[in-house]
């Protein structure tokens, strides 16, 4: 195949899409095949088996993914590069659980879809089986929660619909409020497991001593309470999914026991000899470094590589601002209709106090500030007095020394540096001063004295209302 010329098939009703793909082909030295709907497509497909194809979700007649599946059911198993000017969570997943190659929104980067097309035709001439021609195609689920089209969010999108199917372990990384758990449901509503238990675990949630039993279950008369069998988070999953939240929160003791579950898919009850069998999909989330773990010796290196088979990290809301417009409509009909009030959306200047906000508790702490103002405003548009003061008192931290005035005492910008990121650290873990200072990776009693020499006050840390 290397010594022939390459052919691509672009597929998009826009005249002047086909035109753009058609000069960046040109100039590779690629032969081109249009259609304008996915009708066209898939019959000139068939009839002439291009080394690739370029296509646009949203055509007339038939709609490009309906395309895709047609061309897969034929047999034709070509790399196809799906494209839409909607980059929604549902289009992206689907798209990448049907085997698309990759998925472009719109307008995109030419240089970057020229890359895409190369990459393409490459791995079409490393193997003629690039993609599975599997025929029994599972519907598409809606997830409301999964908003944003940002570039950071399709990756999110893409790695979902790549690894639902699959039986592997995932670990999804991220700071506290990224949506974690909205990720771990996503994969488990677009996997084969679906209609089977989904059971979640907040593991920073429930005090120590009662965690394992809670995982695991135990046997009557195990310790004093145990008035009955009690069946564990991992006998009810069955042979559905179990996502464990926080999983670095868990103990070392109880690390091994989830380890010999991932190793040999066996467990046993708290004060039981029977050995049980756990056919469950493990789901883990952490907004800890684990790796620092690791070498703190605080989390099992074992069991981190169990975990760590394929990994999806979740953008934090500072760097993906461009979704907050989308997040903040969501937001608003979602707790309209919980608090049947009609609110038409967000005044410019309280969308500017949204959009300049670092949201240290990312989309969790949108939600929040949205929820507050649309059960106290009184009037059809969000205003900015509707919203918590940390939001409209926000003022970005500058870069130090960008002016060429004073320049600042070293000790002065130190300071002013340590009290922020405690503070931080503070409202991280909603003023628990323990977990703060393993955060900060400071010893609990030198927090204590840095929280008095900065005079850092409750007010200050406390989170605005939330809902």
């Amino acid at each position: 195949m290397a010594g022939r010329k390459h052919t691509v098939l672009i597929a998009d009703d826009e005249e002047g899409i086909r035109d753009l793909l058609k000069e960046i082909c040109e100039e590779e030295g690629w032969s081109v095949i249009f259609a304008s709907d996915g009708k066209e497509a898939l019959e000139k497909t068939k009839k002439s088996l291009p080394d690739a194809i370029v296509m646009d979700v949203r055509m007339p007649v038939m709609d490009g993914i309906k395309t895709f599946k047609k061309m897969k059911e034929s047999g034709i198993d070509v790399p196809v590069i799906l494209m839409t000017a909607y980059g929604s969570s549902d289009i992206a997943i689907e798209a990448m659980k049907q085997g698309a190659y990759d998925y472009i929104t719109k307008p995109f980067d030419i240089e970057e879809m020229r890359i895409q097309i190369r990459k393409a035709l490459q791995l079409r001439e490393l193997t003629a089986e690039v993609f599975s021609l599997k025929t029994g195609m599972t519907a598409s689920f809606r997830l409301e929660e999964l908003i944003g089209s940002s570039p950071a969010m399709q990756q999110v999108y893409k790695s979902i619909g790549r690894i639902a199917e699959s039986d592997a372990t995932v670990l999804i990384r991220g700071e506290s409020g990224t949506g974690k758990d909205v990720v771990a449901r996503a994969i488990f509503m677009n996997s084969n497991r679906r209609d089977k238990p989904f059971v979640a675990v907040n593991c920073a949630a429930i005090p120590e001593g009662l965690l394992e039993s809670e995982l695991f279950g135990h046997e009557k008369g195990a310790f004093t309470d145990a008035v009955s069998v009690h069946k564990g988070k991992f006998e009810q999953a069955a042979d559905g999914t179990i996502f464990l939240d926080e999983v670095g929160d868990m103990s070392l003791p109880l690390q091994a026991k989830v380890l010999r579950v991932l190793q040999d898919r066996t467990y046993d009850r708290v004060g039981g000899k029977e050995v049980l069998i756990s056919e469950a999909r493990v789901i883990a989330a952490t907004n800890q470094d684990l790796e620092t773990l690791v070498r703190e010796k605080r989390f099992r290196e074992d069991l981190y590589y169990r975990l760590n088979v394929v990994t999806i990290t979740l953008p934090p809301l500072r760097e993906r601002k461009e979704d907050i417009q989308d997040l903040v409509d969501h937001f608003i009909k979602k707790y309209c209709s919980k608090y049947n009030k009609i609110i038409a959306g967000v005044s410019p200047q309280a969308m500017k106090f949204l959009g300049d906000y670092d949201w240290p508790g990312n989309v969790r702490e949108l939600e929040n500030a949205i929820a507050r103002a649309v059960i106290i405003a009184n009037s059809p548009l969000i205003l900015p007095e509707y919203l918590p003061h940390t939001i409209t008192s926000y003022k970005a931290r500058e870069p130090m020394f960008q002016n060429k005035g004073a320049m600042p005492k070293l000790h002065e910008a130190v300071e002013e540096l340590e009290a922020g990121l405690i503070k931080r650290a503070l409202k991280e873990t909603k003023g628990n001063r323990t977990k703060a200072a393993e955060l900060l990776g400071i010893p609990r009693r030198s927090l204590y004295t840095k929280i008095q020499e900065y005079n850092i006050g409750l007010d200050e840390i406390e989170p605005d209302n939330e809902i």
